[in-house]
């Protein structure tokens, strides 16, 4: 069931108010109007009546002027919501007006179950916050904790990253309680997003970090729909989880938790054979066996994959593109540092250079994508 109730609020700028200190001079923005729809809500018996549950909120972001062929469709990872791209905690403006201000419509999502999606007690399973220590050891003060070796690297956020720092208390405060099970949510994801995608069409797909696997489930849902993905740290490794304890298996597809479709195809996950083929501290890669079996509805879909130079994800993104590459998929893999772009952490859009890595690495190739 597909549930739209756009709001339009006319011409507007970009808002940084919530996110900066109110005697801060404020930037305009890029002009855009603002929508916004709900998609997959199904209805859930409750007592003698009923109640909605997995319905998925979309924010439609329209620049006064549309010049681009394709839109962004942009999915926030694990703690987080579509607020990500809006603005940084500062009070800079985000990755969502520097993409309107080139001339490309953005749709942002809260995922189901989480933020402006609402979740349901009687239908929903268990949420769980990020506590601080988990915000400021992973993301915004890695240098201080040193969990894996690149954290040192870290200088790009904004403050010093810590409780108690206006930067670091406005990021903490748009942080959400996630669904425990990444299956559960990687399901209500599969059936949400297909109806976005059949309502609006074709999109250049932008995930972070835990919905990394969203894009590969949504191009193999919907490959004709799907023109590009632009994965920001995408979840993995293959099969096993790496740097934090338990490092126990999980994504037993590969990189996604539920099944996608292989040539030849598999009935179960124990069909795919799965081999060692690196190992360092934290990190186990694992790659399919040969012949590898193909990630058959992705190999026309382009490939983005970005990595900053001190995130956990630096130790085993590669480990990420190679079990890609390896099933056919064709992929650019942009490690920042390798391009000049330094200290920047899992967050990097909301990092002190975040539009130059828009500006130098993303904008320059999704403008090659195509209908």
């Amino acid at each position: 069931m597909l549930a739209a109730a756009p709001l339009i609020l006319g011409l507007c700028w970009v808002s940084t108010a919530l996110a900066s200190p109110p005697s801060q001079i404020q930037p305009l923005g890029t002009l855009h109007r603002r929508s916004y729809l709900y998609v997959g809500q199904t209805y859930v018996a409750q007592g003698n009546s009923s109640i909605a549950a997995d319905q998925m909120y979309v924010e439609r972001l329209t620049p006064a002027a549309v010049t681009q062929p394709l839109p962004i469709l942009f999915i926030h990872g694990q703690g987080m919501t579509g607020t990500n791209l809006l603005n940084t905690p500062d009070g800079r403006l985000g990755w969502a007006d520097y993409f309107l201000s080139k001339g490309y419509e953005m749709y942002i999502v809260d995922q189901p179950s989480r933020g402006r999606s609402p979740w349901q007690p009687t239908v929903d399973g268990v949420l769980v916050p990020f506590d601080t220590f988990t915000v400021e050891s992973h993301f915004t003060a890695v240098e201080r904790f040193k969990l894996w070796p690149q954290a040192v690297l870290h200088t790009q956020w904004p403050g010093n990253g810590s409780v108690g720092d206006p930067t670091f208390d406005n990021f903490y405060a748009s942080t959400v309680p996630s669904l425990n099970s990444t299956t559960e949510e990687a399901m209500k994801i599969k059936d949400a997003a297909p109806k976005l995608l059949d309502q609006i069409g074709p999109v250049i797909l932008m995930t972070h970090s835990q919905a990394g696997e969203f894009g590969w489930i949504l191009a193999d849902s919907r490959p004709k729909q799907i023109k590009a993905i632009v994965a920001l740290e995408p979840y993995g490794p293959p099969f096993i989880n790496a740097i934090f304890p338990p490092l126990t298996p999980n994504r037993i597809f590969g990189l996604t938790d539920i099944p996608v479709a292989y040539d030849p195809p598999i009935s179960s996950p124990s069909d795919i054979g799965r081999v060692a083929v690196s190992e360092i501290p934290g990190v186990t890669c694992f790659q399919q066996t040969e012949p590898a079996r193909k990630l058959i509805n992705l190999v026309n879909i382009p490939v983005l994959t970005v990595t900053s130079e001190s995130s956990y994800h630096a130790q085993y993104d590669n480990c990420s593109v190679a079990f890609l590459r390896q099933a056919g998929v064709k992929v650019d893999h942009v490690p920042l540092g390798d391009v000049g772009i330094h200290g920047n952490g899992h967050m990097f859009f909301m990092e002190k250079n975040g539009l130059e890595i828009a500006e130098k690495v993303i904008q320059p190739w999704i403008a090659k994508i195509r209908k």
